[in-house]
């Protein structure tokens, strides 16, 4: 899907660049193949996200969650090899309140 399309099919409410892996890491990650490969896409993933705009961004949704419901969404089929679960354990790092 396009990103053009996201609002069109309404998946999403919003959309938070300052969350998702820059295009090279995003390739990382597609082309992971051992645990190796995948552990280094986390860690360059985790570095992109202690930039300070980033940061910001995590630091409010944490604060948020106490105060409201909401998703954090991704169009990958498991979790479990997606940035939403390095995005999980930095929202919990941060306090996060979570179902």
């Amino acid at each position: 899907m396009r990103k053009s399309e996201y609002a069109s099919k309404n998946f999403y409410d919003i959309w938070l660049p300052t969350l998702a892996p820059s295009a090279g890491t995003v390739k990382l990650a597609q082309s992971a193949k051992s645990e190796r490969e995948w552990s280094r896409f986390m860690k360059k993933y985790r570095a992109e996200m202690a930039t300070p705009a980033s940061r910001a961004t995590l630091d409010l949704l944490a604060a948020l969650s106490h105060k409201t419901d909401f998703s954090v969404g991704c169009y990958c089929r498991d979790e479990s090899r997606c940035h939403r679960s390095v995005l999980r354990a930095l929202l919990l790092a941060r306090g996060a309140k979570m179902m």
